[in-house]
């Protein structure tokens, strides 16, 4: 026996038509614009463009775990992008989340926000030179020194889930993919480090924002600097032996 949960935000009230469908609209249509572990689909919907992302179905284990102890990584999702917005951070609008069950087992989530258009993404720091992107990493790195101020910590902090507006010379910083995040939680130095270890770029452009940072948060910066390399050399030493052919920097 299937049961379906279904949480809407308020301000999307509208769309509970669409999103009571979405189980059977997602198989059927919507344009792909991610496939990979999970995939990620947009739809237009009464004037408003959506992303909806279906989770990979989890493991027996953790269909027990996500039906008893654990938040479903859509609920976790849709939560943490309300605290993130509550906090004065900026995220894709929270729109909804639905889980799936089986026999009282979570086979299936989806987590839908508003679609949004970005100038950029801080992968892009693979590529190129540290020349002309000075103020872009230095307003990263202020961006970073004042979340994990606020004692917000995204664990999967990669370039690929940090994404920017730009409007005249000031960028506005978006976070997405925020299934696994920690708040409340002081943030010293070391897990400051470590939480560097997955960007992407040159080993200038990483000591450009590790030293633009450790200023922000007056750390020892020889210190922020060791450490930062250290778990980075291990992070990436790893990667690249399960993804040959990948590299953190194309100059």
């Amino acid at each position: 026996m299937t049961k379906i949960k279904m949480v809407i935000n308020a301000d999307y009230s509208q769309l509970e038509d669409f999103i009571e469908g979405l189980p059977l609209a997602f198989l059927q249509s919507g344009e792909v614009i991610y496939s990979g572990r999970n995939i990620i689909k947009t739809f237009d919907v009464e004037g408003v463009k959506l992303n909806v992302k279906s989770f990979k179905k989890p493991l027996f284990i953790n269909q027990i775990a996500y039906s008893t102890i654990r938040r479903s990584k859509a609920k976790r999702s849709y939560l943490y992008a309300f605290m993130l917005k509550n906090r004065g951070f900026h995220t894709p609008d929270p729109v909804s989340y639905m889980e799936l069950k089986q026999y009282n087992l979570l086979k299936y989530s989806l987590y839908i926000s508003v679609h949004e258009e970005f100038d950029g993404m801080m992968r892009e720091l693979q590529h190129g030179v540290i020349n002309g992107r000075e103020e872009l990493l230095k307003q990263f790195a202020l961006y970073t020194a004042l979340l994990h101020e606020k004692q917000i910590l995204h664990l999967d902090y990669s370039s690929g889930n940090i994404l920017y507006k730009k409007k005249g010379g000031n960028y506005t910083f978006y976070l997405v993919d925020l299934n696994r995040m920690k708040f409340d939680k002081p943030i010293n130095l070391n897990t400051a480090c470590f939480n560097f270890r997955r960007l992407w770029g040159s080993d200038e452009m990483i000591s450009f924002i590790v030293k633009e940072y450790a200023k922000a948060r007056n750390f020892d910066e020889a210190a922020c600097l060791k450490k930062t390399f250290e778990y980075r050399k291990k992070f990436w030493d790893t990667y690249t032996r399960q993804h040959p052919g990948t590299t953190p920097y194309i100059g």
